[in-house]
């Protein structure tokens, strides 16, 4: 994290616009070295319609997702000199550089806790421009009114079993750049970015789970791709579940890569408490919105269903000493947000499954408790979710990964890869 914050100086150098507007867009690149290790950055700029800039930013030696894209704060540009600082959410660094003459290179110095870097960045051309380390092309499809999604197509033997990848939340389709160059051996691989994230439209306002979906079914309709098996990593279980407890005519089968979190399996026996208060804050928005007029089915769902179920899913996760409920607002970013609180309940999923699951975590998923005390807990929660999981979908195939990292088809490729080989082979 310390070492993305670095970076954004980059961005905000290539907005100074000291030179010819025009002549900025294109590709950039810098190194950054910290102590014996540099780090190699890339920048891509391109206009905006009304004037202003957008850019990319991908840090080639440091970032596991190319696609994300890095904010700047503050900018001040006087003559050749360039000044910017960051946000304190970012870092709070600053920077002070000077553009050459020919307005094809800056050097400057990057400030922050009490460091100083120096940084230079020139402008890439065909001869020297370092391009991107993974295979693949991209293109956007459009999904929704003044939405579309960057789609990645990593490619693969001609007639091979589709597979689309979904990436986790917060990540963009890039994430998977690695893992989906070794299944585009034997598959034909895409990814898509979900509405929020990365070069995808912006995310406005609330949205369903169901609602993302649609989003990737929309996709894979307008790449005419037949009965694809769906791969989602982390909150890409919801969308998952949603299209195949809807359309499982949609999908030949689904993989789950630490994705089968109640967000993808409700069980009614333990329930959620996010989900149902979430469900409870959904029905009294309804009553908030009709006054007088309100709707009587509305009231005794609340009262005969909801609320007695949040209580419940409540006391549970008292019973058990789990932390807090996942951070909220500007502490996780806005479009984080929106898709955490997209959740909606899946009770039946009649497609072929594989869920791969890391209990207990490494790192740990509870910071602060002893190692035992650790993986007692995440038995209680996480281990509960997988048995809950398996009992209630009898299509799904559920594997635990002791000690695996979140990112599991990462920590364990290996392992990923070798289990989802042998359940897509037996797929029809």
């Amino acid at each position: 994290m310390r070492t993305t914050t670095w970076t954004i100086a980059l961005l905000a150098i290539l907005t100074a616009g000291v030179v010819n507007a025009q002549d900025l867009t294109g590709d950039w690149q810098g190194t950054l070295a910290i102590g014996a290790r540099t780090f190699r950055m890339l920048v891509h700029l391109e206009k905006a319609p009304g004037g202003a800039w957008n850019a990319t930013f991908d840090n080639i030696d440091r970032s596991v997702d190319l696609g994300i894209l890095t904010p700047v704060e503050s900018i001040a540009v006087q003559g050749r000199n360039v000044k910017f600082a960051q946000a304190p959410s970012r870092g709070g660094g600053n920077y002070e550089g000077t553009i050459s003459a020919d307005g094809n290179s800056i050097a400057g110095t990057w400030k922050q806790n009490q460091r100083q870097l120096p940084l230079e960045f020139k402008r890439a051309t065909p001869a020297t421009a370092w391009g991107h380390p993974a295979t693949h092309s991209v293109r956007f499809v459009t999904v929704d009114k003044d939405v579309k999604l960057e789609v990645l197509d990593w490619g693969g033997s001609s007639g091979a079993r589709p597979l689309v990848m979904l990436a986790g939340g917060g990540a963009t389709a890039h994430s998977l750049d690695a893992f989906a160059a070794k299944l585009a051996n034997q598959y034909h691989v895409w990814g898509i970015t979900r509405r929020g994230f990365g070069a995808s439209s912006a995310v406005t306002g609330g949205i369903s789970a169901d609602r993302l979906a649609d989003d990737v079914l929309a996709v894979i309709d307008a790449l005419k791709i037949t009965k694809p098996v769906l791969v989602g990593h982390s909150i890409a279980g919801q969308e998952m579940s949603s299209i195949g407890s809807r359309h499982p005519e949609r999908v030949a089968g689904l993989v789950y890569l630490d994705s089968g979190y109640a967000y993808a399996f409700y069980d009614k026996s333990r329930g959620d408490a996010y989900i149902d208060a979430l469900e409870v804050r959904r029905k009294l928005e309804q009553l908030q919105c009709c006054g007088p007029t309100q709707d009587p089915k509305v009231v005794r769902d609340l009262l005969d269903t909801l609320l007695p179920q949040l209580e419940k899913s409540l006391k549970t996760q008292q019973a058990l000493g789990t932390p807090p409920p996942p951070q909220t607002g500007s502490q996780i970013g806005a479009a984080n947000q929106v898709i955490i609180d997209a959740q909606q309940k899946y009770t039946s999923i009649p497609v072929p499954i594989l869920a791969i699951y890391a209990i207990p975590h490494d790192p740990p998923a509870f910071p602060g408790l002893e190692r035992a005390a650790q993986d007692a807990l995440e038995e209680a929660t996480a281990g509960a979710q997988a048995t809950a999981f398996e009992r209630g979908l009898p299509s799904a195939r559920v594997v635990r990964i002791p000690h695996a990292d979140h990112w599991v088809f990462r920590s364990n490729e290996a392992d990923v890869l070798r289990e989802m080989t042998a359940f897509i082979a037996g797929l029809k």
